[in-house]
């Protein structure tokens, strides 16, 4: 026998309004696997995201010899570069980039840049529309083979081929010095860049970062061939491993700190910087200060005429920088990361003073810590901080941000954003610089997963620490922006218009869900964990990212990357519909003394209108036969045939029926509507009549069917008062005024803000605010 139950619809909670116009087609493509879109697995790179059994990587030897001129601030250097042809093909040429070249007067980089003239212009802003008549960029004086020979070359703009004198075949190496040299620009001018020097006009003296410096092997790789892109300033370096030995020939009474462990200490150091680098190699509570500000005070009203050459060497890294200054303070501490003690150091000024004696290496030491719980233990002997005023970072040494006022104060804004570039920076030796993926063609791969691995270490640092990437909110005003303003986080560097929000905050939110919301914390932490320690110094494309994701976890995500990573929709559900429902469950007199009830309100109303408002007579009322013919009938009358069923059907109910047949559960309907695009998770709080509430977290998988609307139905045992869609705001939703019931205004919010110009890698894209000053 079928069984039908009735349902009482109590009320209609609220109707949708304002909806965006919906596709006619409500189910595309938003589940279905990346498939082509992504690369096929071979024997270099598996399904599962993991290195194939063939897999393959080039290696490149410096020895490498730099003058620092401090007089005229130039640079010249020799380099023996051994390259290993670990790939299975024959090389007739190789590449190197040649990145200084980006500031040459014919460069591409200043002749591509758009430019525009306003009614109010700065001379920074002129300058840049005239650029420069410097001798910027390499002098590449020559490149000959071991023998001596010359090699011939190309150079075209930041790139120079090497045309070999005999194909490179397979397991072979080839071995080939180049001389070279540059003037070294002041980065500090509307050239700008991260390499080049900063001029102290109160002591004469400079201050030199030393990147992109010397000519570097190119990435050949078995998914692209050679990785010879010219650089225009974006898109960063795609680099080859190797191990590097490098001399560097400073004045003498300069400091120089560089990637790698410095070989020749006592030649270098005095006795008493000696003495306490060794006693900071056993102090692990707080830093040694070795050069103190002090003596780099008495150093600066001095020029040495001698040189020094201080001799550091690296293994398995993809780059080298260093600086050099008679201006520095140098502190040091030892960090215990994987049973393996780590130098974590930092050179400054003493105009970063005292923030950076405060702060700076105890934020190295707690970025090692916390990104090696989360990756692999941080493998390399080092690990800097150097104030530059910047923002960038290279194997074992970065430069950063976070200069006090001159008067010695701060603001607690300008220490959050020190310590926010610090941990950005100093955590770039983990991505990219070990996992070690295409920057010029895939930024969000290191600053995304760097950014977010920031957010982490932030909040480790301080649990209320003003994060500005990470939280789901936190993007939605660039998720709401202009679409022709967007492109999708796999747009190539160059050709992204917000940059920061693009490569930097999307990646990042797009990750803090997917671990908070989507995968959960424990299943997310092992894959990323997974990826990490399967790709460290390895070349790892999105596609092995993305698989091995999934491959750890369990969780399909196609849906996910397809739409953080290849689309630019953003979320906006609308809880657009909620109807409450109760199981009738009434006998068949109570229904009727219900609906008589009912009705005796209903003509209780209709009388008094009448007398209120001398309406006329119904027919009903105006027809005495017809008024006689319905009075001897009782609508509300219960017939033994209602009454007989309503009984057969109780006592047909097994125990579990009749359990749910009495239980009095309240059924709420709730309907959804994806009017942004994005589909994502739904998280619904239910907030009851006796105050108390519950979450319920339904996985976006729901939407596989229909893309624009779902339905679902609720069962409480309690009555609701309200609802709210996302209501910790985890999913980055544009409209948070569609995500109530009932419907309620949210005001609009705004911020008051200084801005200034800051380093890229900053923790908001740009300088922190000032607040009021603090002392010191």
């Amino acid at each position: 026998m079928k069984r039908f139950v009735y349902f009482l619809a109590v009320s209609l909670a609220i109707s949708s309004h304002g909806m965006a116009q919906q596709s006619e087609q409500n189910h595309a493509e938003r589940f279905e696997q990346l498939g082509p879109m992504l690369r096929s697995p071979n024997v270099y790179r598996t399904a599962s995201g993991a290195p194939g059994h063939l897999y393959w990587q080039q290696q490149a030897n410096y020895d490498i010899s730099v003058e620092l001129d401090d007089e005229n601030q130039t640079i010249k250097g020799t380099e023996t570069v051994t390259y290993i042809n670990n790939s299975p093909d024959v090389l007739s040429y190789i590449w190197i980039q040649l990145d200084q070249n980006q500031r040459a007067k014919d460069s591409d980089s200043h002749k591509a840049s758009t430019s525009k003239i306003y009614d109010k212009m700065s001379m920074r802003q002129l300058e840049s529309i005239l650029w420069h008549d410097l001798d910027l960029g390499y002098k590449i004086h020559s490149v000959k083979d071991a023998q001596g020979n010359d090699i011939p070359v190309a150079i075209n703009k930041t790139m120079m081929r090497v045309d070999l004198p005999d194909p490179l075949k397979a397991g072979e190496q080839v071995e080939f010095t180049v001389d070279w040299s540059f003037n070294i620009h002041d980065r500090t001018s509307f050239i700008g860049g991260r390499p080049g020097y900063e001029y102290f006009e109160e002591d004469g003296n400079y201050l030199y970062t030393m990147a992109e410096w010397f000519p570097r092997m190119a990435v050949y790789s078995d998914f692209q061939g050679w990785q010879n892109k010219q650089f225009y300033g974006s898109g960063e370096f795609a680099l080859t491993f190797g191990n590097y030995k490098v001399s560097i020939t400073v004045p003498a009474d300069h400091m120089v700190g560089a990637t790698g462990v410095l070989q020749n200490p006592e030649e270098v150091l005095n006795d008493t910087e000696l003495d306490r680098w060794n006693q900071a190699k056993e102090t692990f509570d707080k830093p040694v200060i070795i050069r103190t500000q002090n003596e780099a005070e008495k150093l600066e009203k001095g020029k040495a005429s001698d040189t020094k050459t201080w001799v550091f060497e690296a293994e398995n890294v993809r780059d080298f920088a260093w600086t050099s200054s008679r201006k520095f303070i140098w502190d040091a501490m030892a960090v215990d990361v994987g049973n393996k003690n780590v130098m974590a150091m930092s050179y400054y000024a003493k105009e970063a003073n005292p923030l950076y004696e405060q702060y700076s290496t105890r934020v190295v030491a707690h970025t090692l810590k916390s990104y090696s719980s989360r990756t692999f233990d941080y493998p390399y002997p080092t690990a800097i901080s150097v104030e530059a005023s910047n923002g960038m970072e290279y194997p074992m040494i970065c430069f950063n941000y976070g200069r006090p006022d001159k008067d010695g104060t701060y603001s607690e804004a300008i220490k959050n954003g020190m310590i926010s570039v610090i941990i950005h920076e100093v955590g770039h030796n983990f991505f990219p610089m070990i996992v070690n993926s295409d920057e010029r063609q895939w930024t969000w791969m290191d600053e995304g997963l760097n950014t977010f691995m920031q957010f982490l270490a932030e909040q480790e640092w301080d649990r209320n620490y003003p994060s500005r990437r990470g939280p789901a909110h936190k993007i939605v005003d660039y998720m709401k922006g202009e679409k022709q303003y967007l492109e999708p986080i796999m747009t190539n560097s160059e050709n992204i218009i917000q940059f920061g929000a693009n490569a930097y905050a999307k990646p990042a939110t797009a990750l803090n869900i997917l671990r908070e919301t989507v995968m959960g914390r424990d299943l997310f932490d092992f894959a990323f964990k997974q990826y990490a320690q399967r790709w460290k110094f390895k070349h790892p494309t999105p596609a092995d990212f993305f698989r091995t994701m999934e491959d750890a976890s369990g969780v399909d995500l196609d849906w996910f990357w397809r739409g953080w990573f290849f689309g630019t929709e953003p979320v906006d559900i609308s809880l657009a519909d909620v109807q409450w429902y109760k199981l009738d469950n009434r006998t068949p007199t109570e229904k009727k003394e219900a609906e008589a009830a009912e009705y005796e309100k209903h003509e209780s109303y209709l009388t008094k209108t009448r007398n209120e408002k001398d309406v006329p007579e119904t027919v009903l009322e105006r027809d005495p036969s017809t008024r006689d013919f319905y009075s001897s009938y009782d609508k509300f009358s219960v017939s033994p045939n209602n009454e007989k069923a309503y009984k057969d059907f109780v006592s047909s109910l097994n125990e579990k029926e009749t359990e749910l047949f009495n239980s009095g559960l309240n059924y709420y309907e709730l309907t959804f509507k994806n009017i942004g695009g994005l589909v994502m998770p739904l998280i619904i709080q239910f907030n009851y009549t006796d105050g108390s509430s519950e979450v319920q977290r339904i996985p976006a998988y729901i939407w596989r069917k229909n893309e624009s609307e779902v339905t679902k139905v609720f069962p409480t045992k309690k009555e609701v008062e309200s609802i709210v869609l996302d209501p910790y705001r985890e999913t980055a939703d544009i409209d948070e005024e569609n995500n109530y019931f009932p419907r309620r205004n949210i005001p609009s919010r705004f911020e008051l803000f200084k801005r200034e110009s800051g380093p890229r890698g900053a923790a908001s894209g740009s300088n922190p605010m000032k607040e009021a000053k603090k002392n010191k």
